[in-house]
């Protein structure tokens, strides 16, 4: 709770007094991931300091890059990656945190993302892949960068099926 809600001073005497920085549960899965998702960076900083496990599975979104990555916190995915989060992890609401962020427009992420070698058509989620995800929300450039990237504007899953299904559902003309 202190870390989602960004009380960074009583995170700090929690993990004096060793609280477990791994303890898993409730509806964010961790602190990693409460504040990963909310964006209180200096609350990340403090449990990455203390070894927090980056790649901890759990809650709606998978992990905390995924959260970070949907929520478009990308001072805080700079954190989780130069810790070895895993941009691949599948899991969660939108499957993988290239889908997330995608489906959110966020083309700062994206281009992160794509220049540490995300699989860029990964499948599963609500949307099936990172073009559904962007093709079905109106998100033009991030469509852009993952043709660039050679997404495969063929492949089937999720809720439209296929990426001209999911622009076309959502009125993109592009």
């Amino acid at each position: 709770a202190a870390s989602y809600e960004g009380h960074e001073g009583i995170v700090k005497l929690l993990l004096e007094k060793d609280a477990n920085v791994n303890a898993d549960g409730g509806e964010y899965g961790n602190a990693l991931y409460a504040a990963s998702y909310e964006g209180h960076e200096g609350i990340v900083k403090l449990l990455l300091e203390k070894d927090a496990n980056v790649n901890a599975q759990g809650g709606e979104y998978g992990n905390a890059l995924q959260a970070a990555s949907s929520q478009g916190h990308e001072g805080i995915m700079k954190l989780l990656l130069e810790k070895d989060a895993n941009v691949n992890a599948q899991g969660g609401y939108f499957g993988n945190t290239l889908q997330a962020a995608s489906s959110q427009g966020h083309e700062g992420i994206v281009k992160l993302l794509l220049e540490k070698d995300v699989n860029v058509n990964a499948q599963g989620g609500w949307f099936g892949n990172a073009l559904q995800a962007a093709a079905s929300r109106g998100h033009e450039r991030v469509v852009k960068l993952l043709l660039e990237k050679d997404a495969n504007v063929n492949a089937q899953g999720g809720w439209y099926s296929n990426a001209l299904q999911a622009a076309s559902y959502g009125g993109h003309e592009g």
